[in-house]
């Protein structure tokens, strides 16, 4: 065995290796900018990444470009712009960095953004549809929203071999031959069925991949912080997706993962508190926002963040390459589903990850931009708390809006919850 395991260069691979690819990613879409090549603009959850990496055709994910005018400190301007722009305070603020970096002619932190040859959407999300008519009345391209039927059992989705899944697939299989259609014609260029088998045997390994490393997570003390480091592993789940960088990523991230596992080597050196998050990240304020909990000894091992912005990769789905088309809506179907169940539904999967994940407690992060993630979390927490005996608090701020973001409001709150934390295992010691 390693006597110095911290010194192996295996060791923040992951981190570091995401942040190459991020660099390498806005440098490429910089290049299409300037020399006006196509390029397709898309959304995290269900974005049909693989038929277009099988036209070759670069993908713009808006709301990874918005986000990073948050945590680089320029989104108030953005959104400013934006409002007097005319779109109201309520927008979503991830549409209004948005219209402010197409305003600008695709200027951004990271580089340029090129126009979008091609929008492409699902209903898993209200505002998507809203948000690619901005592009369609500006850009004056096409766009396509594939329509994913949702949940529609009591007890959850249904699953191949379900007689109406089979009905689902087939709706959902003939919409993606448009695309295709749709793709060849934005492209000039005739659609490769052995291209797609090779990108989607890259999204097999991606996908097993992260559903390894979420799985690892479970271990004492955890490996990774599923807030910071795994939004970094996300980024790369979404934009690499169905490539080979993004297939050798995962299978290194995996092996750094059962490095740190064989090694008991964590996130923090003195873990003391599990804990869950639920919502999306506070951006403004990202590494700030983690102090609040890792100075008191607490780490996020796991979030629903994980688990619906990872366009389906988390469930590990793997394509069947004998039959592509067929076996990518089945894998749309599925994910695009899971995502949306997780926003309305995900006290289902928190309760799993209680015992799973060992959590001491979960923070609840409701935003004002988002609507569609942040309604009903008051009701899922109260359920939770009469189902399970977990200790949780409810923070509220903004993923993009610095004005509604109060850092000494949150930290009395967090403060609270862990001296509650400290409290409760007191007397769970003194029982025992």
């Amino acid at each position: 065995m390693d006597q110095h395991p911290e010194s192996n260069p295996i060791l923040g691979r992951g981190n570091n290796d995401g942040a190459r690819l991020f660099r390498a990613w806005f440098s490429e879409l910089s290049d299409v900018a300037a020399n006006g090549s196509p390029a397709a603009y898309v959304f995290v959850m269900g974005s049909t990444n693989e038929i277009l990496k099988a036209f070759d055709l670069p993908v713009v994910f808006p709301e990874i470009n918005s986000l990073q005018t948050a945590v680089r400190r320029v989104a108030y301007e953005h959104l400013n712009e934006a409002e007097d722009y005319g779109y109201s305070p309520d927008v979503c603020g991830y549409v209004k960095a948005d219209v402010a970096t197409q305003l600008r002619g695709g200027q951004h932190p990271m580089g340029r953004i090129p126009k979008p040859s091609l929008a492409v959407l699902t209903n898993a999300c209200n505002t998507y549809i809203k948000w690619a008519e901005i592009w369609e009345r500006m850009h004056k391209m096409p766009v396509f929203t594939l329509d994913v039927p949702g949940t529609r059992e009591a007890d959850g989705q249904t699953w191949p071999g379900n007689r109406h899944f089979a009905n689902d697939r087939k709706y959902v299989e003939v919409q993606l031959r448009e695309l295709i259609q749709l793709c060849e014609e934005v492209t000039g260029r005739k659609f490769d069925i052995d291209k797609l088998r090779q990108v989607l045997g890259w999204a097999n390994d991606m996908s097993e991949g992260w559903r390894r490393v979420l799985e690892l997570n479970k271990a004492r003390p955890s490996l990774f912080n599923a807030l910071t480091d795994g939004t970094i592993y996300l980024g790369v789940a979404n934009g690499f997706r169905g490539t080979e960088a993004g297939s050798r990523y995962f299978k290194e991230l995996v092996e750094e993962m059962e490095y740190r596992a064989a090694h008991g080597i964590g996130s923090l050196t003195d873990e003391k508190y599990r804990l869950s998050f639920v919502g999306v990240p506070c951006y403004p304020i990202f590494r700030r926002f983690n102090e609040l909990f890792t100075d008191w000894g607490g780490t996020f091992v796991n979030s629903t963040y994980l688990w619906f912005a990872s366009g389906g990769t988390n469930r590990g789905f793997q394509y069947d390459l004998a039959r592509p088309i067929e076996s990518l809506a089945e894998g749309l179907l599925v994910s695009v589903r899971d995502a949306m169940d997780s926003m309305f539904h995900q006290d289902r999967v928190l309760e799993a990850m209680i015992d799973e994940f060992e959590l001491d407690g979960i923070v609840y992060h409701p935003i004002k931009s988002c609507r569609t993630v942040s309604t009903g979390l008051a009701d899922g927490r109260r359920y939770l708390a009469e189902k399970r005996d977990i200790p949780s608090v409810f923070i509220e701020s903004d993923m993009m809006d610095r004005r509604v973001v109060s850092e000494a409001q949150m930290k009395n709150r967090v403060d609270a919850f862990f001296e509650g934390l400290a409290s409760r295992r007191q007397q769970q010691a003194r029982s025992a």
